[in-house]
């Protein structure tokens, strides 16, 4: 089996040291089992994303001396790949619409969410509304999000407890699909289509990965990915969580944090080398001597 394993940032920002880690980690076990390394472009949330800030990624990357095969996949055009698996999800009853507004999953939650995350609640669950009530709020035009039902979801796949995934660096060992404690996630929205957590669920099976290298904040969302996969019948790949690289404060890197970017560290002078040494990644033979 060939290792291909990927980096799938959103350009909603640039890039910094937590990125590089990342794709760092990806890359280097793409390079070490002679597998292949691939970037893939998850700019589903079209509100949100920016031309400039995809092509600040590659440029960033580049400056890293990754090399990934091409071409890049960019979500944005495969939207019909998505909708198409919402589509298997709603024929089996395990999907339904969400009308809560941002503010209103914000109390249930009990918690004041930053301005750019993502809209979400964690562990909302709601479960459809009447037939009646649910037409009428979409005859009326109301916005609304496409939930994932864990509790239909559970009643098809006769429980979770058999959903399992190999994780390779973060404890490793099988680990058991425990959902729940991300409730009912949302996988699309009326006004944007399907979200990053059905889409690269779909793309990994599309793009042949077969190790999923990230960071260990996404172990949970892993869970609900396992679910989709034992749903829409696609193959589960090996994991690698990998710690999070912490700054001075011992903060994780974020973009809202106004974490510095890769751009303004090679524009202060700073060298890729330089870089890759402070986290851990010395360059290769043939780049040292290039």
């Amino acid at each position: 089996m060939v290792l291909v394993t990927r980096f799938a940032p959103s350009p909603t920002g640039h890039l910094h040291r937590g990125h590089a880690y990342s794709a760092l980690t990806a890359w280097t076990a793409a390079q070490a089992a002679d597998g292949r390394f691939l970037l893939r472009i998850e700019d589903t949330d079209f509100t949100r994303c920016r031309p400039e800030y995809e092509a600040g990624i590659l440029e960033d990357l580049a400056w890293l001396g990754l090399r990934w095969v091409r071409p890049v996949r960019r979500q944005s055009d495969h939207r019909e790949d998505y909708d198409a698996a919402l589509d298997q999800l709603r024929e089996m009853g395990v999907l339904y619409r969400c009308f809560r507004t941002r503010r209103e999953l914000m109390a249930l939650a009990g918690v004041a969410r930053h301005a750019s995350d993502p809209v979400d609640t964690g562990a909302f669950t709601g479960g459809p509304l009447s037939t009646l009530e649910e037409g009428d709020r979409v005859a009326a035009g109301e916005p609304f999000a496409w939930r994932l039902s864990l509790a239909a979801a559970r009643e098809r796949l006769g429980g979770f407890d058999h959903l399992t995934w190999v994780e390779e660096m973060s404890d490793p060992g099988v680990r058991t699909a425990r959902p729940d404690g991300l409730g009912d996630m949302v996988l699309g929205r009326k006004d944007i289509g399907a979200g990053y957590v059905i889409a690269s669920v779909v793309d990994d099976a599309v793009q042949g990965v077969t190790h999923v290298v990230r960071g260990e904040d996404l172990i949970e969302t892993t869970s609900v990915q396992r679910v989709l996969q034992a749903l829409l019948g696609l193959p589960t790949p090996l994991y690698r969580h990998h710690p999070l690289l912490l700054d001075p404060d011992g903060k994780r890197y974020a973009k809202r944090d106004g974490a510095a970017t890769l751009r303004a560290l090679r524009e202060s002078g700073v060298s890729s080398a330089a870089l890759r040494a402070e986290l851990g990644f010395p360059l290769p033979p043939e780049q040292e001597s290039g």
